[in-house]
Parts: C-alpha cells; sequence; structure tokens
C-alpha cells in the first residue's frame, strides 16, 4: 500500500475540514490545538522516518548501579517537590501558554531572520530586551563573524518537452545565474554513484538530483549540501536538487550547501519532489529536457552577528555552568517558528521560570540563543573559539533545534555515568511522561563541536514525525506550533536544567584519552 498516497489524500480531506476550524488564540483556561497537531491527530500515521536527524538509543545504561553511587541517587531524587512545582508552574499556573505568546510575539514582528541581514540583529536586541525583564543577569551579545548571502529573483521554467513552472528555492551560498540566467538541457540522475557513471553526458548540462528520501535527514541532506560541487567537477553548469524532505504537497525547501575548494562554483537551488520526479519520469521515457534557470543570488562580504548569554548566576559554584540554547536565525522563507523559535523560546521561558519563582542553583545557569546557526553552525563555532579556556566548566549544555512537539526526553552525549546521572533526574519528570534516550557518545546536534571539545550535550527527543514536512518553506509557521506541547518542553528543560545545575556532582566526563567521533550534519 502506498503510504504517500494516503496521506495526500488524508491531508487533502482534513485541509476542507480545517476550514470549520477556528484560529488559534491562548489564555489560561483554553489552549487551543494548532492545525498542525490537528493534521497528525487525524492522520493516526507516524511518518516515524522523519525524525532520523538523531538515531534513537537505548532507554538505559546497564551499569548505572556501579557508575553512580546511592546517596547520589536518593540527593537527585529529593529534588522531587521542586520539580513539582516548576511543572504545575508551567503547566497549570502563571507560566501556562507564556512560551508560545512569546514565540508568536518574536515571529510575528521579526518572521526573517537570515544571517548578516539587520533583522536578525533587531531580533537579538529584542531578545536581549526580553531576558532582562525577566530578571536575566549579565545579558549580553558576543560579536561573532558570519556570512551574508541575498536571495534574489529566483524562477525556473521548464522548456520541452512541455512548458512547466517549476517551484524552486535557491540554497544559501549559492552563486547567481548571469542576469537573464541560465538555458540548458537536463540530466537528471538518482544518486552521486548515477551520476559518477554518466559523467560524460554531465558536460553543459543543467543536473537534476532526484535522490528522493533515504530513511534520514543525513543520508538525504548530503545531496543538498554536496550536489553542485559533485555535478560542478564534471562540467555542469548548475544543480537543481530534489528538496530534503519525507512528503511534500509541491513544497520546495531550502538550506545551505557548500562548494568544494576545487571545483567551479555554479548556481544550485531545491525544487519540489513533485517536480524532480517529473522530470526523471520524461527522461526515462526517452524525452528531452531542456530548463531555464535565474538566480540573481549573491554572496556579500562577511559581517557581524551575536551570540546572546543571559545567566542566572550560581549561588556558590559561580564558574561552572549548565546551558540551555536554540538558535535565533532562521531561513528568508516561513516565519522560523518550528526551526528554531520554539527552541529559542523554550530555552528563555524555561530560565526565567526558574527566576520568577526564585529558584537559584549552586551553578550558573546560562541560556545561548546562538546566531548563524542555519549557514554551517557558524554561532557555535565562535563561542567555542571565545570560550575555549572555560569550556572544561560546563557540566552540561541543552540545545533545543529539531521542533518542540510533545518531549519524550532527551537525547545524550557524553560518558556512560553522566548518562545515568541525567536518567535520575528525567524520572523527576515522569509526570510528564519523558524517559532519556541515552545517546554515547555522540548526538548529532548544533553543538557537536561543543561535544566534539568534551562538553556533555542533551538534545530534546520529541515526537517531531512532522517536523520535515515543513522545515525550511514557507509552512514553517507559528500555525504549525501547539502551546500545550511548548510548555511541555519548557517544564522538561526548566526542571532538568535545574536540578544538573544544583546537584553535588558535575557530570563527569570520558577521560582526553577517549576517542570521540562527532558527525557534522550541517543546518
Amino acid at each position: 500500500m502506498d503510504l504517500k498516497h494516503i496521506l495526500s489524500a488524508t491531508v487533502a480531506c482534513l485541509l476542507l475540514l480545517l476550514d470549520f476550524t477556528n484560529g488559534a488564540g491562548i489564555s489560561n483556561s483554553h489552549v487551543p490545538k494548532s492545525t498542525r497537531h490537528l493534521a497528525s491527530d487525524a492522520i493516526g500515521y507516524s511518518y516515524k522516518e522523519s525524525s532520523g536527524r538523531y538515531s534513537k538509543g537505548s532507554n538505559a545504561i546497564e551499569n548505572c548501579s556501579v557508575l553512580i553511587n546511592e546517596d547520589l541517587v536518593r540527593e537527585i531524587a529529593s529534588y522531587q517537590p521542586i520539580a513539582d512545582q516548576i511543572i504545575e508552574a508551567v503547566m497549570n499556573g502563571n507560566w501556562k501558554g507564556k512560551a508560545y505568546e512569546a514565540l508568536h510575539d518574536l515571529v510575528d514582528k521579526y518572521p526573517i531572520r537570515l544571517s548578516g541581514f539587520q533583522n536578525l540583529e533587531d531580533s537579538i536586541d529584542y531578545m536581549m530586551e526580553k531576558m532582562r525583564a525577566y530578571g536575566y543577569e549579565n545579558v549580553r551579545g558576543e560579536e561573532v563573524p558570519v556570512p551574508h548571502w541575498v536571495r534574489g529573483e529566483e524562477s525556473a521554467d521548464m522548456l520541452e518537452p512541455h512548458q512547466k513552472k517549476l517551484r524552486l528555492l535557491g540554497l544559501g551560498s549559492t552563486v547567481g545565474t548571469p542576469e537573464e540566467g541560465i538555458t540548458g538541457d537536463v540530466l537528471v540522475v538518482k544518486s552521486f554513484a548515477d551520476l559518477d557513471a554518466k559523467r560524460d553526458q554531465a558536460q553543459g548540462k543543467i543536473v537534476v538530483y532526484n535522490q528522493g528520501w533515504l530513511g534520514s535527514y543525513p543520508a538525504t541532506n548530503i545531496y543538498r549540501t554536496n550536489g553542485a560541487s559533485h555535478a560542478s567537477q564534471y562540467g555542469a553548469v548548475a544543480t537543481l536538487i530534489q528538496s530534503v524532505a519525507p512528503f511534500s504537497l509541491d513544497t520546495p525547501h531550502t538550506g545551505a550547501q557548500v562548494y568544494w575548494a576545487n571545483v567551479t562554483k555554479i548556481p544550485t537551488a531545491c525544487i519540489t519532489m513533485e517536480d524532480a520526479d517529473f522530470m526523471y519520469r520524461l527522461q526515462e521515457k526517452g524525452e528531452q529536457l531542456r530548463v531555464h534557470v535565474k538566480l540573481l543570488d549573491y554572496n556579500l562580504p562577511v559581517t557581524t552577528s551575536r551570540n546572546v548569554i543571559g545567566e542566572i548566576v550560581g549561588s556558590t559554584i559561580q564558574t561552572e555552568y549548565v546551558g540551555v540554547s536554540g538558535h535565533i536565525d532562521s531561513w528568508d522563507v516561513g516565519q522560523g517558528a518550528m526551526d528554531d523559535g520554539g527552541g529559542v523560546m523554550v530555552s528563555v521561558i524555561a530560565l526565567a521560570v526558574l527566576k520568577d519563582l526564585g529558584l537559584r542553583s549552586k551553578r550558573t545557569l546560562q541560556t545561548i540563543l546562538w546566531t548563524s546557526e542555519e549557514p554551517g553552525l557558524v554561532g557555535v563555532e565562535g563561542f567555542a573559539a571565545q570560550h575555549l579556556d572555560i569550556l572544561a566548566n560546563y557540566s552540561v549544555i541543552f540545545e533545543s533545534d529539531e521542533g518542540t512537539f510533545k518531549p519524550n526526553g532527551l537525547d545524550f552525549a557524553g560518558s556512560e555515568a553522566a548518562g545515568c546521572i541525567v536518567n535520575e533526574v528525567l524520572k523527576l519528570t515522569a509526570s510528564i511522561n519523558t524517559t532519556i534516550y541515552t545517546m554515547y557518545p555522540e548526538v548529532s546536534s548544533d553543538i557537536t563541536k561543543l561535544q566534539a571539545l568534551g562538553v556533555p550535550g542533551l538534545q530534546n527527543n520529541n515526537d517531531d514525525d512532522l517536523y520535515f514536512w515543513y522545515h525550511h518553506t514557507e509552512a514553517d509557521t507559528i500555525t504549525m506550533m501547539d502551546s500545550e506541547e511548548l510548555d511541555l518542553n519548557t517544564a522538561l528543560f526548566a526542571v532538568s536544567s535545574f536540578v544538573l545545575a544544583d546537584i553535588s556532582a558535575k557530570l563527569p566526563r570520558d577521560p582526553p584519552s577517549v576517542a570521540r567521533t562527532v558527525v557534522e550534519t550541517g543546518c
């Protein structure tokens, strides 16, 4: 049975059904579900492979009883009343719905927060003001050099064997075409191996990748990241790449790409799953394809942005840190609400709740809002370089950047002993049904650079079945978000970060001699 066809038909029916729903409002008495959540409930089908950016690990470490002592287990368990207080405040008290309110204020005011643009800097100033209003201490922006790519006029048209407008989005850092565009014959390939085999046919062609969804984000994303360079080495003049997504409603997705040092830079864009499939079918039937592409995109010199840091200074161990983080920049389509406005608000509101409740941990708590993540984790790289001398002082850094849907728990990167401690901490959030998904020794996320330097990492693990349907598209808006799910993620981050910052033990790290493998996945 073809699940794609079932899903397409179901979504079409849902669009008719959703015409009868009311717009979302928010109050403590009524927190409506988003249209995205209603659609997910009605479909009743878990598209689990779309969550493949992060492989799920084991729910338990077998030898925890020998890795951490009973005194520490009892100490962590003693935080249950505080955990319950935090959860109650977020789920039913004064902070209910506040993350959603703050999120729609941010994304409605600054829907496009692209690296290098003033709108991003204005949104950074806005969030710094909000953090000060919430009572944060030492709120500051730390300057980072960032890329500045500009999307210009973009279009693509099939000329032969049919006339058809192609939907596309240029990829970050792509060079542009000449003002008049490029017209060329098309070579459609299914994989890099397919292109390698047909290298003699690629000269002077517009290469179209019809790779499909390969079961996970990293497996598929390599075509978006490296597609232009791979084709350029064989003389291609441009590339059009099937969008990195498991499902499509004729929606193109943007994202970052990288030019190899030894190839000619050629224009590159993503097209829809439907158009890539269409061109492949035509080629298989022996048709000659010809396409006109116009991308007036260009790159400006490196400019300056800022990572944002705000703190609740520790009561006794002030030079040790626990951080919670998300990235404030976005692409220039949609509102960047899922990617990563939700992660920003969960990280900001989590500490605001602690401040409001008068909870001050022994270690210093930080909220970190990374800048320029989308072009290639630039903000995190800058932070690592600037704070290399104190990275050993970080007990752990949390990160949220794969949606803020209903949380299952946390993915962890670090030592087994530290994973056992996190397991015990997550028992405190059992009332919101969270468990740890242990990822030892690595988690693939925005903070891989910090993990490579030894900092333990935590990534929210949530029901992100639909995340890559909307990822990097015009559809990434607040309409797809759910207030209660944001609250659940906020409660999870608030409880876990506070307890890890307050317990007697800093999370233990593997000895420096232990080799680490960190997988970089881009954006």
